[in-house]
């Protein structure tokens, strides 16, 4: 339970809902295992989380892995429980489609969120091989139902071949501020990361970080 809790660590052990290969159920056991030595000091930022919070792993979401269209609600349900005690939920995935309902449960508590999604995609696709609920298509859904703040919202490191040569537009013609990977290179980060800050200012934030960035 998240009961008590300031911040808790939750899994999504999920890839029904990935085009390519699967894999990524088993991100969350991957990340626990290699955060066991883990400490609770970090040199570089002198942040030292435990001394000020509680935070617990409380486990995974029991989604149902033969039907990712329950799932989606599956995991709306979970994170309304979470966010109703106030913790604040630090997700390991898990393909991305988990993004849009953990959004829809944190629109009905906060609203409107600002957004920074660091991924080699955009994920803003209609659909995927007929199929609107898919990794490719989160951020598009969670557009539709209201979930983002749009003036707030960036998408860093996007790369790649596309489909079209406007496959990286849509956002930006909802007002997103879209950085692709070619603009990052060679350059230090700070500077964008302290307009982000100016913009996001005090509104609520959600991050998104898809492991593909690294690429």
């Amino acid at each position: 339970s998240a009961e008590g809790l300031d911040a808790c660590f939750i899994g999504i052990p999920m890839d029904i809902g990935t085009s390519n290969r699967p894999g990524t159920r088993l991100g969350p056991r991957q990340i626990r295992d290699e955060s066991r030595m883990l400490r609770p000091y970090n040199m570089a930022t002198r942040a030292a989380p435990f001394e000020r919070l509680q935070v617990a792993d409380i486990g995974d979401v029991a989604i149902n892995t033969f039907d990712l269209k329950k799932s989606v609600d599956i995991i709306t349900d979970h994170y309304r429980k979470i966010l109703g005690f106030g913790a604040i939920p630090l997700t390991l995935g898990g393909d991305h489609t988990l993004t849009w309902p953990i959004l829809r449960a944190i629109r009905e508590r906060h609203g409107p969120v600002a957004l920074i999604h660091v991924d080699a995609h955009a994920d803003i696709n209609e659909h995927m091989f007929g199929e609107t609920v898919a990794h490719g298509c989160p951020f598009r859904r969670a557009w539709e139902d209201g979930c983002l703040l749009n003036d707030q919202v960036f998408q860093i490191g996007l790369r790649g071949t596309g489909y079209a040569p406007e496959d990286f537009d849509w956002g930006r013609s909802q007002g997103w501020t879209v950085i692709q990977a070619e603009e990052c290179w060679y350059r230090s980060l700070a500077p964008l990361m302290q307009t982000v800050r100016e913009r996001v200012g005090d509104a609520p934030c959600y991050l998104s970080f898809d492991i593909d960035s690294l690429d």
